[in-house]
Parts: C-alpha cells; structure tokens; sequence
C-alpha cells in the first residue's frame, strides 16, 4: 500500500472516528433533555396529584365542621377551620367537646363521598386539659398492615379553642425529584471516546511504524543484493581470467587476480556475517563474555584497522585518550565492533578527507568514548531515527555509501546491553559527535 492510500485511509478514518462522536454528543445532549423534561413532567403530576388531594381533604374536612355545627345547633360561624400543618396533618377548629363516634362516623362518610380512600388517624383535643382526649386509628382497607401511627411529636396545639385533627400516615408525602446533573454521564462519555481516540490512535501509529518498516526492509534487501551481487560478480570475472592458460604463464597478474578474489571473498563473508549478526540479534541470542577489558587497547586496534583506509582518502585520525581508569567489564568481540562501527561511519561519511577524533575520559564513575568527524553530518529530523534497525540516513551528495542500515542499531544494542548509554550530537555540514557513556565497577576503578 503506497502512501497516498494510507494516508486517505487515514483521513476517513479520521473523519469517521469524528462523526461518530459529534453524532453521539448530539443524541447524549438529545437524552438528557428528554430526561429533563421528563422529570418537570413527573414532578408537576406529583405536584398537581398532591394539590388535588389537599384540596378534597379541606373540602371534605370543612363539610365535616359544619356538619358538627348543624348537629350541636351552633349558630357560631367557624371562619377558616381547616388548617394543613403538615403534607399529611391537618387540624380542625370547633367550639366545643366531640363524641369521638360521631367524628368517626362524620369523618368516614365525607371522605368516602371525595373519594379519599387512604387510612387515617383522629385524635380530639381539649384545650381545658392541654391533652388529647381521644384518638382512633380507622382502616379503610381490610387487608392493610399498616400500624397505627402517634400525631406527630412536633404539632404545637393552641389552647385558646378545641381541635380534632386528621392525619395520614400512610399517605408518602411527595418530593419532587431533584434534576440528576449530567456530570456522570458526559465523565463516562468523555472516559470512553477517550479509549477510543487512545487505540484509534496508536492503531494508526502501528499502521505508519509498519509501513516505514516494510520500506527500510525494502531497502535493506536492495542494499544487500547490491552488496552481494558485487564482490560475485568481481570474483567472477576474476575467476574467468585465472581460467585463461596465458595467466598461469604471468605469476603477476595470477597474484593480482587471486588477491582480488581473496579480498572480494573477505568482504563477501563480512557482509553474510552481518545478516547473521542482525538473525542472532532479532533472536534475542546475545550472550556477552564479560572480562576485564583495556578500551583503551581496543582503541588503538581500532584505530591502527582504519589508519590504512583514512590515508588512502587523504585524511588523519587522532587519539586523545585522556581516561584515568579505562579498564571496564565488556565483551571484547562486540565492544570491538561496537568501536570499529563508529570509526567505519566516521570514514563513510565524510565528503571529502575524513578528520576523525576518537576521545576518552573518565566522568561520574563512567568511562566516556567520544568520536569526533568532520563529515556531511545528520540533519536534525533523521537523529531520532539514526538507531532503528534498517534506517539509513540520506546522504545527499555523496552516492557511494555502501551499508544495510544495521550499524547503529547494532552499537546501541551493544551499549545498553553493557549498561551504558550513547548520545548524537550532529549538524549538517560540519560533523557529527558520537559519544558512549558506559559504567566502571567500583573495583575496577
């Protein structure tokens, strides 16, 4: 899949991801309205349910007053005798003693005619004694459990007049419903569309890591068959001019050919060496052989590997080995190479005669290797990519770097595995400073 179809996949994605959650923040706003509105709508029915039976029980409660006035022939007018103290309390004045049968009966038949069918509880109050003087439970239903309640402890009586009062304790008094803020349910949408954008995300990161993969693999497989198709084809017509009867009449040219088939052969063994290097190394089959180890002798040899190859380019390479204690606990075949790596891309990389510098010195119980070029160095873009296994820098100008990509990834591999650290620090056209930071034993130091 080439990179325009990614990247379209990508952007529907994208604006698919985008939809769904713009869609589902309008529905979610949608239900919480509906919610909303829902309970303004059950509290006004409460509301209006409770109106509704208060104003039958004042009704049915006035009847009842002046129906006693009618019985005891009081030509008294009692102005306002119903009073609601509580939701389910009411008291009601009369002017003088009750027989508590009679209000019984009163109270039954006025309620049964407003359709009050909730059980109730009386009680008559007499404003000589400060007392209630009777008080009757009456169930209106003949299956109904429920107990007898006592008036509320808290009513304070006047005792300026006499009273009955009424009150249903089995009547739940209404409170409206209070509106259930929206913070829970947009905190659990937020969690969720965030889960979402999370794996969307790193999906699409794994997608662009694999395609950048496949593309340095890609190279990486040209780079080799161009690294070995080379040094065959060198040994091959190599081979052609030694199978010529006039060559084994020229001692000369036979050495010459024959040192050209050595060496082409050396370099084709190196280069299978290193595919099998990265095979050991994707394996995870890195057992080091640590021992007491010089670096400073490895540098030397090194350096002394590499000396040929940079005069023959016109160029020098210095030492300043300036460590103290240079003696650490390594693996003498990979820290070797690890050196040899950073020397070799010094070499490679370097427009015209390479300058090369190899440092050391000695900082917070670590020993610290510094190499110094001069060359056509990392743009500041590609630094963060320079150790991932199959990535080769774009070297501009210079055509002729010849490797799989496998380098770096290699010495920072090695370098952790010895516990150290490796730090870049580049800039185009003037060079670049390699530097690994590796740990001293205490009794080696």
């Amino acid at each position: 899949m080439n990179t325009r179809s990614i990247r379209i996949l990508v952007l529907l994605a994208i604006v698919s991801v985008v939809g769904i959650v713009i869609s589902q923040i309008y529905w979610l706003d949608k239900a919480f309205q509906v919610q909303e509105t829902q309970l303004g709508l059950r509290n006004e029915q409460g509301i209006a349910d409770e109106k509704r039976f208060n104003d039958r029980v004042v009704i049915a409660l006035s009847n009842v007053a002046d129906e006693i006035l009618t019985i005891t022939n009081d030509p008294a007018e009692l102005f306002q005798a119903v009073k609601q103290v509580k939701p389910n309390f009411y008291t009601v004045a009369i002017n003088d003693t009750l027989h508590p049968y009679l209000l019984q009966s009163l109270l039954t038949s006025e309620f049964q005619k407003r359709n009050i069918q909730e059980d109730f509880e009386y009680g008559i109050y007499d404003c000589f004694n400060d007392s209630i003087v009777y008080g009757n439970f009456v169930d209106f239903h003949a299956d109904s459990t429920a107990q007898p309640q006592n008036v509320p402890p808290d009513i304070k009586w006047d005792r300026d007049g006499h009273y009955f009062s009424i009150f249903f304790p089995n009547r739940p008094v209404f409170q409206p419903e209070e509106k259930e803020t929206r913070y829970r349910g947009w905190a659990f949408f937020t969690i969720l569309i965030s889960i979402v954008f999370i794996f969307f995300g790193y999906s699409v990161y794994l997608i662009l890591r694999q395609k950048r993969l496949s593309e340095m693999k890609t190279d990486f497989i040209n780079n080799m068959t161009h690294e070995l198709k080379t040094p065959i084809s060198t040994i091959s017509l190599s081979s052609e001019v030694l199978m010529d009867k006039s060559t084994a009449s020229n001692p000369e040219r036979l050495q010459q050919y024959a040192t050209i088939i050595y060496n082409e052969n050396t370099r084709l063994k190196t280069q299978v060496e290193k595919v099998l290097q990265l095979a050991a190394l994707d394996n995870e089959h890195i057992k080091l052989k640590l021992e007491t180890l010089d670096v400073h002798k490895i540098i030397r040899q090194a350096v002394d590997a590499v000396h040929l190859t940079v005069s023959e380019h016109g160029g020098e390479i210095t030492c300043e080995l300036n460590a103290q204690h240079p003696v650490i606990k390594a693996d003498v075949v990979h820290m070797t190479n690890v050196l040899y790596n950073l020397l070799d891309n010094a070499i490679k990389y370097s427009s015209d005669a390479p300058e090369v510098k190899v440092v050391t010195s000695n900082k917070n119980n670590h020993l610290v290797i510094a190499v110094f070029d001069r060359g056509i160095g990392i743009p500041k873009d590609a630094q963060k990519n320079i150790f991932d296994k199959f990535y080769r820098v774009p070297t501009g100008n210079v055509h002729d770097v010849k490797g799989f990509g496998l380098g770096l990834y290699y010495v920072k591999l090695m370098t952790e595995e010895h516990g150290g650290k490796i730090r870049v620090e580049s800039t185009p056209e003037k060079g670049t400073t390699f530097e690994l930071d590796l740990p001293i034993e205490k009794s080696l130091a």
